[in-house]
């Protein structure tokens, strides 16, 4: 890119957004569109032709040779299978061909994908519907060749969902319908209401040739062995710290290429851990923020790559440092630009903002458990309750004047909360306005502002399946709410009876709302005392989609039924059971080939020096005598718990049920794992640094 370009100059031209779609169609055929994504009209086969005969010129114009219907199925990454323009007439010509049936629907091999028993083996056939909410957007390779990618929702032949998309675009309509009908009881008109989305994505970038040399990075994408440095993340000297070049570099080129694809990549900055950093964008609608998120990940991978960097978005990649998350921020936004959980200069007096307000809190107390599902994943096992990360317990946190404004509205009180400004005590600096809340980081949920900010969700997550939930769950606490609405004529009425539902809401589910430190031993046994469920591990979080009142939520809404909640079901458990399978396989191939052999060459040394040193003078070598025995000691003991989970991991893989292999795994194997790795680090701290196999966590966390 020219260095005298402004981002403006470029920012979204690989993208068919507004600007391309207006100089690629004819005015009719824009105002067409624009109404079947805006207000969700049908789209006919007549405007699909017109739309995808632009958008082809637009794609041939910036060098696409292919396009691709992209796709989120239940892998948690992402698909895409490539075709090219290029068709032959009847004469035997080439031309460039590309159709509105091309573009609407596409269809995809089904078979290999995970379907948790919706699909059989034999039965291939799955298909991709256009998302034409979602921009296409062109990526190329470094040849300058681009493909055409288009977002696409994938279900069966039988219409079921096979991935994370379509249940949120559901999730998505649900939500907008009871919004919208809320809010015209309330006096409020609107076409649409719409969730909106800001994915903060934590990551860690390491020498790519560490990477190499460390076996379970390469297979797990975590380290499974490896004893603390001298110096981690305790003075808290990383977090905001200067960046370093090559980092400071990789970024640079890492927004160049998310503002071309029309990602809105707003903030950078080092993050707690040494090694660790931050990408946050700008709010966007909740499933193009789900589309975008995916794109930071690849594209946060592909330019770490240049720089001989590799990029790690597991959640706990290294033990005792803080793990990586994805702080999820979700408002509600109608069509007109109301954000619906803006408290205004008078909360108290915002009535509208109220009812939304505690409905979100309704919702999430509710169906806590739903919420904790959707943040559930084997590597956010590893992080939720460690450094910087919120426990499992879900708690939302609204700060001090909000609640104060609960409260008084639930005992009938007036209250009346001025702005208050902040005073620096220097002079020559302007006192700073204060926000209606402070900011909890120890919160699963915190209210910061104008959005619920949920920050459970772990960094390799996709953002559909909490949005897909919060939209769910949200959509069915607003219908309650109108459906005591429904019938009043009296304006005066009307009023007294939101405010008798903003404080029913309130007494109801306070118990949610906890405004301490959320780490604390004290937050568990009092969350325990006032009734909050505590989902400590994946398995039981996932025994939620089958609950019967979970059910009932997701089929009213039309957002899932029972069959797909049994696959997700089904899917995750296996994923749970593969996860912990390659871990535990890493494991045992490092200690048996790796670990293993440099202790026992080291310990030969050793042995050796001891009988040189005695055959000089009988009395040397005592300091050497000890260190070989302590070293035997602990080959001895990995020796027997490397035995104990190849055991372990031998009950899991004979167990057929995979509900079964997952307690055993989680039982058994991950417990074994943990002993071998204790034992492991403590060979590591004694072992010289130049008979260690692998790279440390000194060497991988502080390299140049």
């Amino acid at each position: 890119m020219e260095q005298n370009l402004r981002i403006t100059d470029y920012f979204g031209c690989y993208v068919f957004g507004d600007d391309a779609m207006q100089k690629y169609m004819d005015a009719t055929t824009y105002a067409e569109l624009k109404e079947v994504i805006d207000k969700n009209r049908p789209l006919s086969s007549d405007l699909a032709n017109r739309v995808a005969d632009a958008m082809k010129e637009w794609a041939l114009d910036n060098g696409a040779t292919h396009y691709t219907h992209w796709f989120q199925p239940l892998t948690g990454t992402t698909a895409e299978k490539h075709d090219a323009f290029i068709s032959v007439d009847k004469s035997g010509h080439a031309i460039l061909e590309f159709t509105g049936k091309t573009l609407s629907k596409g269809e995809a091999d089904a078979s290999s994908f995970p379907s948790g028993g919706i699909r059989a083996t034999f039965e291939a056939r799955g298909y991709t519907a256009w998302d034409c909410s979602s921009p296409a957007f062109i990526k190329k390779n470094k040849n300058g060749v681009g493909i055409m990618y288009i977002p696409t929702a994938f279900c069966s032949y039988n219409g079921e969902a096979l991935d994370k998309k379509t249940p949120l675009l559901r999730s998505m309509e649900a939500l907008s319908r009871e919004a919208k009908r809320l809010l015209h009881i309330l006096g409020i008109v609107c076409d649409k209401v719409i969730p909106s989305v800001g994915g903060e994505q934590e990551y860690f970038l390491i020498d790519k040739d560490d990477y190499k040399k460390r076996t379970d990075l390469r297979f797990t994408g975590r380290t499974l062995f490896g004893a603390m440095p001298p110096k981690g993340q305790e003075k808290n000297d990383q977090y905001y710290a200067s960046i370093r070049e090559r980092v400071g570099l990789f970024m640079a080129e890492l927004n160049e290429d998310l503002w071309k694809l029309g990602i809105t990549a707003k903030t950078q900055h080092n993050e707690v851990a040494p090694a660790q950093h931050e990408l946050a964008p700008i709010f966007s609608s909740a499933n193009i923020a789900t589309d975008q998120n995916q794109l930071i990940m690849e594209t946060m991978k592909k330019v770490a790559d240049k720089y001989n960097l590799t990029c790690l978005l597991h959640e706990k990649p290294f033990a005792n440092v803080n793990g990586s998350g994805k702080h999820n921020n979700w408002s509600i936004t109608t069509d007109t630009g109301i954000n619906l959980l803006k408290p205004g200069k008078n909360p108290s007096e915002n009535k509208v903002f109220l009812l939304f307000f505690t409905a979100v809190i309704a919702a999430i107390d509710e169906y806590a458990d739903l919420v904790r599902m959707s943040a559930s994943n084997p590597g956010n096992e590893f992080r939720l309750g460690g450094n910087e990360a919120p426990p499992s317990i879900i708690s939302v946190y609204i700060g001090d004047d909000l609640e104060d404004t609960l409260n008084a509205i639930e005992d009938g009180r007036t209250v009346d909360i001025a702005k208050q400004r902040i005073e620096t005590g220097v002079s020559y600096v302007a006192p700073l306005s204060k926000d209606a809340s402070d900011r909890n980081r120890t919160s699963p949920v915190a209210f910061t502002g104008n959005k619920f900010e949920f920050r459970m969700v772990g960094s390799s997550a996709t953002l559909a399946n909490p949005n897909t939930t919060f939209n769910t769950i949200v959509a069915e606490m607003i219908s309650r709410i109108s459906s005591q609405l429904e019938g009043i004529s009296s304006q005066d009425e009307l009023d007294k009876k939101v405010v008798g539902i903003i404080k029913t809401l309130y007494k109801q589910h306070k118990r949610i709302i906890y405004k301490g430190n959320n780490y604390s031993r004290e937050w568990v046994r009092e969350a325990k005392r006032r009734g909050l469920v505590n989902i400590d591990n994946c398995i039981d979080a996932y025994e939620t989609l089958l609950d019967k009142k979970n059910i009932a939520l997701f089929e009213k809404h039309k957002v899932y039924n029972k069959k797909e909640l049994a696959s997700r079901h089904e899917i995750y458990l296996d994923n749970y059971v593969k996860t912990y399978n390659i871990e535990a396989l890493t494991m045992l191939t490092i200690v048996s080939r790796e670990i293993m052999p440099a202790v026992v060459r080291y310990e030969g040394e050793l042995a050796l020096g001891v009988r040189t040193l005695r055959e000089v003078n009988t009395k040397l070598g005592s300091v050497q005598s000890a260190l070989l025995a302590d070293v035997d000691t602990l080959l001895q003991q990995l020796k027997y718990h490397y035995e104990t989970l190849e055991n372990a991991h031998a009950v899991a893989s004979k167990a057929g049920d995979v509900k079964k292999q997952a307690y055993i795994y989680r039982d058994q194997v991950i417990p074994a794992m943990n002993e071998l790795r204790n034992v492991s680090d403590k060979l590591e701290n004694i072992i010289p640094k130049n008979v260690w196999p692998f790279p440390t966590y000194a060497d991988i966390l502080f390299y140049e």
